[in-house]
């Protein structure tokens, strides 16, 4: 909501440029959409790299009681 009332508030102000935010929107979201799957993926292998290192201190703890 707080986007939009900015982006209405930029309309009043410049509209020509408040109509090329609104053209250039899809088009800045398809470039950003790759950088965004390759953080997920990054994010994913830390993770992963993490569980890995952690597995022997894990099975050596045994199980809660």
């Amino acid at each position: 909501m707080v986007a939009f009332l900015l982006w209405l508030l930029l309309f009043l102000l410049c509209w020509p440029l408040a109509l090329l935010a609104l053209v250039l929107y899809p088009v800045v979201w398809l470039v950003c959409l790759p950088l965004r799957l390759v953080g997920i993926t990054v994010g994913a292998v830390f993770a992963f790299l993490g569980a890995l290192l952690m597995l022997p201190a894990r099975l050596l703890r045994g199980r809660p009681t």
